[in-house]
């Protein structure tokens, strides 16, 4: 499954939570978590820490290219493949993985490239995928996330927010392959505004109010599988996933 939307609705907290959720509830399943963002944050929310991202084997394998590395390009893009499996981390319950930050300012062409391959690699290998996406709608575009079982799209209480999740969609529905798509609406000043929430056809899988607790952790650079079971992200991200058909 994969989670989009726009900067700053708290996509990469309900990304980790989502993470959070199926390793409780299928303890004997394989889950990847995939943090797709260059901003980098899914790795700190899931207490993680990054040795190797995708980014620095695809530039290894190109500077040795570039090197006058004797192997042919099929041999490198060989290696290239193997070497994915080295910037996995397993951890108690899931593996993570991280594309990193692109070669150049502003430049994530090559990088969104390798990165679909990778998912379409390593997503054979798992029972649930979890790729937190960059904000916006650029690795949709670039049919990224080519072919995804489930679609979260999340948004917060700003117009903004849903113009963006619409577009999202808009977009998905012409470039991607999903099975069921929904919105979580996330950090609501209260229940009240969700009968003003505009999200078109879009199913409202949770609405889920703003969690002082969250932001604490969120300061505090702690992982979200030690947030208490009721807290507000947990409750509305399980309710979202029975209300799309994983739980």
């Amino acid at each position: 499954m994969a989670v989009a939307g726009k900067g700053g609705v708290g996509k990469t907290s309900i990304a980790a939570t989502l993470v959070r959720v199926l390793v409780k509830a299928y303890p004997d399943k394989r889950i990847l978590a995939i943090d797709a963002d260059p901003a980098v944050g899914l790795s700190t929310a899931l207490g993680i820490e990054v040795k190797t991202t995708l980014d620095d084997i695809r530039r290894e394998v190109v500077a040795a290219a570039e090197g006058g590395d004797n192997k042919s390009a099929i041999e490198l893009l060989g290696e290239a493949r193997y070497r994915i499996f080295d910037a996995l981390v397993e951890t108690d319950g899931f593996s993570f993985i991280a594309i990193g930050r692109p070669e150049a300012s502003g430049c994530y062409c090559k990088i969104n490239a390798y990165l679909k391959e990778v998912i379409g690699i390593l997503s054979e290998n798992f029972d649930y995928v979890v790729i937190d996406g960059e904000a916006g709608i650029e690795q949709i575009n670039r049919r990224v996330m080519e072919k995804v079982s489930h679609l979260l799209l999340i948004t917060d209480s700003s117009k903004k927010g849903t113009q963006v999740i619409a577009a999202i969609r808009r977009v998905a529905d012409e470039l991607v392959m999903y099975e069921r798509i929904g919105v979580i609406a996330n950090r609501l000043p209260s229940t009240e505004v969700t009968a003003l929430l505009d999200t078109g056809d879009l199913p409202l899988l949770a609405a889920i109010p703003s969690d002082a607790s969250l932001a604490e952790f969120d300061l505090k650079g702690e992982n979200v599988f030690y947030l208490p079971d009721e807290a507000a992200i947990v409750q509305g991200t399980r309710q979202a996933l029975r209300e799309i058909g994983i739980l």
